[in-house]
């Protein structure tokens, strides 16, 4: 994935006159907007297109990102838009491949950051609303009834509202500079629960999953600076819940199992 608008460097350069792009590179990440890279002799950007209709979430994607970049948090600035394609800059640094203790330290700092700027915030929509769980489950009830059975518990999942979370901080949406982690993607970010944020998180970060010592190291260094703790107990449900809820996003997505069995346990 990563392309499903084609654009050539002519046409970049077209759309950004400001800019002398040299430079462009499709990618294969993400699974519903198209992102390139595109570059000049001296800087790198990331150039998108949403291929959905999400005008309001765009403009709230800008503000939030500015509003976090004021706070002193890595994450990407907005640069440009032209015509439907919108040019961010691009975090220094790569995804982490095996995780180690100051990847999950830097997590946690940032995330224990950054929600304590977000619970004084609120977005246009609530995470887990904007999915219709519900119709998701029926799909997976008639076409994957083994896996609806180990997923059904997900019918009564609601969340508090404790300000606007990412909700999709997996590896591939992290980037670390040395020990400095930035953090991309905020397109989806929705008002939710702090804890599954952190959850969400923790699911590919914490490779061998709920160990201890990952788990507890994350929550050591979060609750220093969070604007509420968050407890094991709570943490270890809600992983679960996490793991499933993105197994039951990918069946239906994928239509197959193979994407969600990773994450079912």
């Amino acid at each position: 994935m990563g392309v499903k608008t084609f654009i050539s460097l002519v046409d970049v350069n077209m759309l950004f006159p400001a800019f002398t792009f040299t430079k462009l590179r499709a990618t294969h990440e993400g699974i519903i907007d198209t992102t390139y890279i595109v570059s000049t002799a001296t800087h790198s950007y990331i150039l998108k297109k949403y291929e959905r209709d999400i005008d309001e979430k765009i403009h709230q994607d800008k503000k939030l990102l500015k509003k976090l970049k004021a706070s002193g948090l890595n994450v990407p600035s907005f640069v440009a838009s032209s015509e439907g394609w919108h040019l961010y800059e691009k975090l220094k640094g790569k995804q982490p491949k095996d995780v180690k203790s100051f990847h999950i330290q830097a997590l946690a700092r940032f995330m224990a950051k950054m929600h304590k700027k977000t619970a004084k915030m609120s977005a246009h929509s609530k995470f887990i609303h904007r999915y219709n769980i519900q119709n998701v489950l029926i799909f997976t009830k008639l076409n994957y009834f083994a896996y609806y059975k180990k997923l059904q518990v997900l019918r009564n999942l609601t969340q508090q509202n404790d300000g606007i979370i990412h909700g999709d901080i997996f590896k591939d949406n992290t980037i670390f500079d040395g020990e400095k982690i930035g953090v991309i993607d905020f397109i989806d970010a929705a008002n939710g629960e702090f804890v599954f944020d952190i959850a969400v998180a923790l699911i590919t970060f914490n490779t061998n999953k709920n160990n201890p010592y990952f788990l507890n190291l994350f929550l050591n260094t979060y609750n220093q600076k969070a604007p509420k703790k968050i407890h094991k107990t709570q943490l270890l449900k809600n992983i679960k819940l996490a793991s499933k809820f993105y197994a039951l996003l990918r069946i239906n997505k994928y239509k197959n199992t193979s994407r969600a069995k990773e994450l079912i346990f």
